[in-house]
């Protein structure tokens, strides 16, 4: 029976306990020394009402039951009383022992009945502290009931709440520490996974600009001018976390542009972007592959290549369509050899939009088709 009220009381206080750290975690920005200095100040509020709520509560003109056999005597509604002071010291010193010692060398290391057996033990000491301050103080015997039963519940109570407060403490700092190493991996990932987009795309506007200069063309100087802006690009903004849609389009443009330049009027393109919002955040370099892969595999080996883009983006979805016409030879080596570009992408849609946005590539017989929707989250 007492087994199921433990048991009843630290699944009510972990619920409790929960509910309270999580809301202390996820306000509270400090540093950690004043994370420490607060909490501690909250303990000592926290221990300040409880332990005073039973004398506020008690009636002035009633006294409490009868604790002895001797001469009963009126107790005074004083939160000086030294029995009680003695009490509640020993329940807070039993509260952090619990916490502190038996939890991590017991519980933790699943020694069950060598917890139970030293809770146990401590119990009887507590009955004892308790007789031995009552016998001091009162006069005549304690009764069975003021030594066995009434400290039974505060030290229940105590040891189920001590129990709740370590184990969810322990839980959320063990949840925070998860978090944040999975942030870093998330983000040691992405930036590994910009580190191998920027390479392959620089190798395919260089071959651009050896192109101009093998014909020496007039437009080589600026579209080293505009590789330099696409370089700062990649320098600087596509560091960031996100930037706004306006700037990721105004990168696709110049991108396009040196790409046009090879082919002159042979290459039957169209660009149709339907912003709502230019604010619009969106994750730096997300949306070129799927344009450098239409120019790169929709061209070769095709009598009339065409590439058609479409783009609209309002505050809750992006959709990007891509098309490009292409030759079975040229789309087979990509399968095997040059795929880098769109497996990157698909790799960082998964850890950036993970169940809120849909990836459909499809090939008919000329024509390689790119949908893809991402929902954005909610601001």
């Amino acid at each position: 029976m007492l087994m199921l009220c433990f048991k009843y009381m630290v699944k009510r206080n972990f619920y409790i306990f929960t509910t309270m750290f999580s809301c202390y975690f996820d306000r509270m920005a400090a540093s950690r020394q004043q994370r420490k200095w607060i909490e501690i100040g909250v303990h000592i509020i926290a221990w300040l009402l409880l332990l005073s709520l039973p004398y506020f509560l008690r009636p002035t003109e009633h006294h409490d039951p009868p604790i002895h056999n001797g001469d009963f005597r009126f107790r005074e509604k004083s939160i000086f009383n030294i029995p009680d002071i003695i009490s509640n010291i020993l329940l807070i010193l039993l509260f952090y022992v619990n916490a502190q010692q038996l939890i991590p060398r017991f519980i933790y290391k699943r020694k069950y009945y060598n917890y139970l057996i030293v809770a146990v033990v401590l119990l009887l000491l507590f009955l004892l502290v308790l007789n031995i301050v009552f016998h001091a103080f009162y006069d005549g015997k304690i009764t069975i009931d003021a030594f066995f039963f009434m400290p039974i519940f505060p030290f229940m109570v105590i040891i189920s709440t001590s129990t709740a407060y370590k184990i969810t403490r322990d839980k959320i700092a063990a949840d925070k520490r998860h978090q944040e190493k999975a942030y870093e991996t998330v983000n040691t990932e992405l930036s590994l996974l910009r580190s191998q987009v920027s390479p392959h795309f620089m190798f395919n506007v260089l071959n651009t600009i050896v192109s101009m200069a093998r014909l020496q063309s007039p437009q080589l100087e600026p579209t080293v001018m505009q590789l330099s802006s696409l370089m700062r690009y990649m320098l600087y903004d596509a560091n960031e976390e996100k930037v706004t849609i306006a700037k990721e389009i105004e990168y696709l443009n110049c991108y396009i542009d040196l790409q046009r330049k090879r082919f002159d009027d042979n290459l039957e393109f169209e660009a149709v972007f339907n912003i709502a919002d230019p604010e619009i955040l969106i994750e730096p370099m997300l949306l070129i592959p799927f344009v450098e892969n239409a120019f790169k595999h929709g061209t070769n080996y095709v009598q009339t290549p065409s590439i058609s883009i479409q783009l609209s983006a309002t505050n809750t979805s992006i959709e990007l369509l891509v098309k490009n016409t292409y030759h079975p030879h040229e789309i087979s080596k990509a399968d095997t050899t040059s795929g880098i570009g769109l497996q990157n992408v698909q790799r960082r849609l998964n850890l950036l939009y993970e169940g809120n946005h849909l990836l459909n590539i499809t090939k008919t017989d000329d024509w390689f088709t790119i949908l893809l929707h991402i929902k954005l989250p909610v601001t």
